[in-house]
């Protein structure tokens, strides 16, 4: 006899259909998974024999084999014990095998039959749900699968699961976990001065732009770019479950509950380069994929191993960060606004005569220039943020509050939401070609001021681009229809030419 039991295999974001197929056939005892099962799987073999004595039962003494199909496709993850442990019993006869029929299985099992949590069981839902199935997935995810909009098992060890399949008892029908609600960072109330570095703050949040700033130790960078994600608008429906499935694949959605607020992610100067755009040995999300439609803060930026920052080339100009592997090509989202904070040289204190170093100014071109051009001209503002003497700290007047900066950049998105209903693009800094083309029909003199511009600065077409996005954020946060000449001066400000080492 065969069994069969559906199951999913996750590559990136997506789910695939897994059968495993089960079956009890004369000959030694024996028990054997095949398929292209990585060692995770291999070894829920032992979690399965577990298991299955845990609820008084012992494995036939038969010649067991377990088949993952398509058996092309490479297996991953614990989440097949259940899957693998509901086929065997349903081959054994303890269960009936047609009722399975009707649902997809995931879960890992422990050794005393308690059905542990596994990543992907949103995905696993979703999927279930586009197949008219019903999912059985561990009790401690069954809030996260509901959102799926589907049936629903949440058991929480297997007794309790045969119980409920056999009719001998019910399971409680698990409710969507409540979303959570953004959690305030600091203010920008508490940033003394920086008039210029705010603004910028503000036209990036406005238009989803990538911001760089440039500046001495203690200047307020990292206190900047904290403040951010107070500004920016929260996720919407959509949005949230995006962001969701991200975190479900990586396994840190907590609690089933889906966040509304925008992920802000601030690795390490010595993360690899499987860390920041996934990958490693069984393929999962990197940071910036985690930050999908948040914030990617690189501090430090220069001190990032060149090779990793140019891995983001490509996943700031596309959104998607792709992952190709022998035996798999994995593509994960990557919508992301980048925010990298640097000082203008090793020391920090360039311009200072009294702090700087004896290589002064050359380190300056030395050390910028560990980041590279092409990624420099992927970022849209560049600002320079000087440090505030500490009189003016003490007299400084009450700045202005991060909710009085989120109500505009609330309007400028709305007013992009309405111009981009029909598009893929959801804010400035992702309209492209005709559709940027349609938004930005600039004047004579402003026409002038640009193409002057572009051959003083030398600007690539990628950095013409960007500046036509930037002062389309700066018309909408003036509420403006057409682009202004006042709008491109300061969106040019905003450029900034990479030094020569």
């Amino acid at each position: 006899m065969v069994a069969i039991v559906s199951t999913v295999a996750y590559l990136g974001l997506e789910a695939r259909s897994v059968e495993v197929q089960v079956q009890l056939a004369p000959g030694l005892p024996a028990f054997f998974i095949v398929g292209l099962a990585d060692k995770a799987v291999a070894e829920s073999r032992e979690r399965v024999r577990a298991a299955v004595a845990a609820l008084g039962l012992a494995l036939p003494p038969k010649r067991i084999t377990v088949n993952l199909s398509p058996a092309d496709l490479p297996k991953e993850g614990s989440h097949y014990d259940l899957p693998v442990a509901l086929g065997l019993l349903a081959a054994m006869g303890v269960i009936d095998a047609e009722q399975l029929a009707d649902y997809v299985v995931v879960g890992e099992l422990g050794l005393d039959a308690r059905i542990a949590p596994s990543p992907g069981v949103l995905l696993a839902a979703l999927h279930a749900q586009a197949l008219d199935k019903g999912l059985i997935c561990p009790a401690a995810q069954g809030a996260e699968a509901a959102w799926g909009g589907g049936h629903v098992v949440a058991a929480p060890d297997l007794m309790q699961l045969i119980n409920h399949l056999k009719g001998h008892g019910q399971l409680a029908v698990p409710e969507p976990g409540g979303a959570e609600e953004a959690v305030a960072g600091p203010d920008l109330a508490q940033v003394k001065g920086q008039e210029t570095a705010k603004r910028a703050l503000e036209i990036a949040a406005a238009g989803g732009h990538n911001l760089l700033m440039i500046g001495p130790p203690g200047a307020g960078k990292s206190l900047l770019a904290a403040c951010l994600p107070g500004i920016l608008p929260p996720l919407d429906a959509a949005e949230a479950l995006e962001v969701s499935m991200v975190a479900s694949v990586a396994g840190t959605l907590q609690s089933g509950r889906l966040t509304r607020r925008r992920p802000f992610r601030s690795p390490h100067h010595s993360a690899s380069m499987a860390a920041l755009t996934g990958g490693g040995l069984r393929v999962k999300p990197g940071e910036v994929s985690l930050a999908h439609l948040g914030v990617l803060f690189l501090d430090e930026l220069p001190e990032f191993q060149r090779p990793v920052l140019d891995s983001l080339r490509q996943p700031l100009e596309t959104g998607v960060v792709s992952v190709a592997r022998a035996n798999a090509h994995v593509t994960f989202p990557a919508r992301v606004q980048l925010v990298a904070a640097m000082n203008p040289c090793r020391c920090g204190h360039l311009g200072d005569a009294a702090l700087a170093c004896a290589r002064a100014p050359r380190c300056a071109g030395e050390y910028q220039a560990r980041v590279s051009g092409p990624l420099l001209d992927r970022i849209d503002l560049h600002v320079e943020v000087q440090p505030v003497a500490a009189i003016d700290l003490l007299r400084a007047p009450a700045a202005e509050p991060s909710a009085a900066v989120a109500t505009r950049v609330a309007a400028a998105r709305a007013v992009q939401a309405i111009r981009y209903a029909d598009a893929a693009a959801r804010t400035n800094a992702e309209a492209d070609g005709p559709l940027l083309d349609a938004h930005t029909g600039l004047d004579a003199a402003s026409q002038a001021l640009l193409a002057q511009a572009a051959e003083a600065m030398r600007l690539t077409a990628r950095g013409f681009t960007r500046i036509l996005r930037v002062a389309r954020t700066i018309a909408d946060l003036a509420g403006a229809e057409r682009i202004a000449r006042l709008h491109l001066a300061e969106a040019l400000s905003y450029r900034r030419q990479p030094p020569r080492a």
